[in-house]
């Protein structure tokens, strides 16, 4: 009887053992795959830029009212999807032709792979009531959270260089 209840407890502990380590592996993430998951979504944030693509834009951001966007001028604080939303329809209504250049992307993914930040370096080209424009040496940088399975933009800053530099 003895022997019995050794074996059971020892079996018991194998297949515990077993089962912590199947959990592990299934909890392990798979960070270069949820980069390019990442990646994506900034690269939709061109296209949805340039395409005038409200659709796209929406998919991209959380809808929620206490995501930010910092932009260029120094009054520019966007509160909450509503703002971005409107921000990026009044964008659209004056600007054409817009053309993005992405460089110097660098994108960060935390080891439970629900959350990432990215930096970049944008160039942005556009024609804004009739006349030509640019942007050179943009940096953009942004907070990314995993939403039932989807990358979407929490918070997001973009800066002018210094013109002395």
């Amino acid at each position: 009887m003895k022997n019995v209840l050794i074996i059971i407890v020892i079996a018991v502990f194998a297949v515990s053992c077993c089962n912590e380590a199947k959990e592990k592996e299934e909890a392990t993430v798979n960070i270069a795959k949820e980069k390019e998951r990442v990646a994506l979504v900034l690269e939709n944030y061109v296209l949805a830029s340039e395409r005038q693509d409200m659709e796209l834009v929406k998919d991209i951001w959380a809808p929620e009212p206490d995501i930010v966007v910092f932009g260029t001028s120094s009054d520019e604080k966007l509160v909450g999807w509503d703002a971005i939303r409107e921000a990026f329809k009044r964008q659209f209504n004056a600007s054409q032709e817009t053309y993005i250049a992405v460089s110097d992307q660098k994108i960060n993914v935390n080891d439970t792979g629900n959350t990432a930040w990215f930096s970049e370096i944008i160039n942005y080209n556009y024609v804004y009531h009739g006349e030509a424009k640019k942007y050179e040496g943009l940096r953009f940088t942004g907070v990314l959270e995993k939403r039932d399975g989807d990358w979407k933009i929490v918070q997001s800053h973009m800066s002018l260089p210094e013109s002395g530099d």
